[in-house]
């Protein structure tokens, strides 16, 4: 869990850093991914806090379905890439219900964007922001799957 939450931590600055120093604007879709990220963050956190195995497992659970979020939202992002549609919607719906949100006054101004999630702005290795993401996604479900696991086999070893 600190692995998730360190990388969490890490991939949110470098897409601050895109975003303040290197002027990429965040798309919708973009600021969806970095919602799951802080969720997958905090949970994280809460599991390595706590020394309760309960509360360890369903935080572990909990950040393998957030992270299977992100990923749907990275493919579906990717797939925007890959195929464009003809008239630019890339979940502007979504945005618009997070704007219009109760509570959006205390949504950083930091986390607000207005890219088109159909245009590849930075690329690494051939893969695009959205490309990488689905990937770091899929990898912290699979990190949280294991350590689900191991925290499962530590109580059940401790038991016998």
């Amino acid at each position: 869990m600190a692995l998730i939450a360190a990388g969490c931590v890490a991939m949110l600055g470098f897409g601050f850093y895109l975003q303040h120093v290197g002027g990429l604007e965040p798309c919708p879709m973009c600021i969806v991914q970095r919602y799951a990220m802080i969720l997958i963050a905090v949970l994280a956190i809460i599991a390595l806090a706590t020394g309760i195995k309960g509360i360890q497992i369903s935080a572990s659970w909990l950040v393998v379905l957030t992270a299977l979020g992100g990923a749907f939202v990275a493919a579906r992002q990717s797939w925007l890439q890959w195929y464009p549609p003809e008239i630019a919607s890339c979940g502007r719906d979504i945005y618009g219900m997070i704007e219009t949100f109760p509570l959006q006054n205390l949504v950083p101004m930091i986390l607000k964007g207005s890219g088109d999630c159909t245009k590849i702005d930075w690329t690494f290795l051939g893969g695009s922001i959205a490309n990488w993401s689905f990937l770091c996604f899929c990898g912290i479900a699979l990190v949280a799957i294991l350590s689900t696991f191991r925290i499962k086999s530590t109580s059940s070893r401790k038991i016998a």
